[in-house]
């Protein structure tokens, strides 16, 4: 995978980038720095629920944050106090009606129900989220690609016909909580879910102890993707895996022990509405101003519909 990285680019990226990267993670790392759906994991302190809610957290992560937020707290509603004892005891004929009415984008609650199953079968086979996932896991890999793939592969081997009925369907909802790196797939939902159980400052929370930050790859949502291109953080045009990994790259050699520690204050640049990439704003309200390239696109190059 990392011998398609452009290392002189993303060499020359650091020199140029590192100190106002610093200063912009200094900016954000506070707990009131910026909405976001970690604080809600905050709230719980046993580590146990903090898994398990940041899991489901993570993996709601999707669309406009009001709507999740909104929809991270009815599943937790119906999760009571302590969600995994409730995750642990779940029976989706004796709690489904509860779950059932929830929807969020294209997640059912049967999806959930199905989500909820395959927590149960982790902290019931392996005690933990983070032992399920060692177990798929080799510590001397350069990063977590081939752990995500398992993860995913073994999870989706759950049993789900108590949400599903006795026929699982082609599209099932839970898979979109279970993607494939080795598909492309950027796994955004599974790489936020690492990054706040593995790191650990004013925002991450630190739960696991056996997987090095230094393995992880940057969540790839929209506002990563376009400060990755405004600071030729990768080539790549299309969203993916590749990408996540050559922005990740880009970041690892300015600090090869922690590379996603910048992951949180880059996203809030881009939900601030900073970033000016292809904008005719351009850098008129970035913080990093005078590092970024945002060409604003030509309007010869639209293509009419």
């Amino acid at each position: 995978m990392w011998s398609s990285v452009n290392m002189a680019a993303v060499g020359d990226a650091s020199i140029e980038l590192r100190d106002p990267l610093e200063r912009l993670y200094r900016t954000f790392d506070h707990v009131s720095a910026a909405t976001d759906p970690v604080h809600i994991v905050r709230r719980y302190r046993e580590r146990d629920d903090r898994e398990v809610v940041g899991f489901c957290a993570a993996g709601l992560a999707f669309g406009r944050v009001a709507s999740v937020l909104q929809s991270i707290e009815a599943l937790l509603a119906a999760m009571g106090p302590r969600p995994a004892e409730y995750v642990r005891r779940f029976d989706a004929v004796r709690d489904g009606d509860a779950l059932r009415p929830l929807v969020h984008r294209w997640i059912r609650g049967r999806d959930l129900m199905a989500l909820l199953l395959v927590l149960q079968r982790m902290l019931r086979e392996s005690g933990s989220i983070e032992n399920f996932f060692l177990a798929g896991d080799d510590p001397t890999a350069p990063d977590v690609s081939a752990a995500l793939d398992a993860f995913s592969a073994r999870a989706l081997e759950t049993d789900l016909r108590p949400a599903y009925g006795r026929r699982r369907p082609t599209r099932a909802g839970v898979c979109y909580f279970f993607p494939r790196s080795s598909a492309g797939s950027a796994c955004k939902r599974l790489n936020l879910f690492l990054r706040w159980m593995v790191r650990k400052d004013a925002i991450d929370l630190g739960v696991w102890t056996k997987v090095s930050p230094s393995r992880l790859i940057v969540p790839l949502d929209t506002h990563v993707i376009r400060l990755g291109h405004c600071l030729r953080l990768t080539r790549y045009a299309s969203p993916g895996w590749k990408m996540a990994a050559e922005i990740t790259a880009a970041l690892r050699t300015i600090d090869p022990q922690d590379p996603v520690r910048y992951d949180f204050s880059l996203c809030h640049v881009g939900m601030m509405n900073a970033c000016g990439f292809k904008r005719a704003q351009k850098d008129s309200h970035c913080p990093l101003r005078g590092v970024c390239h945002p060409k604003v696109k030509s309007p010869r190059s639209k293509v009419k519909g």
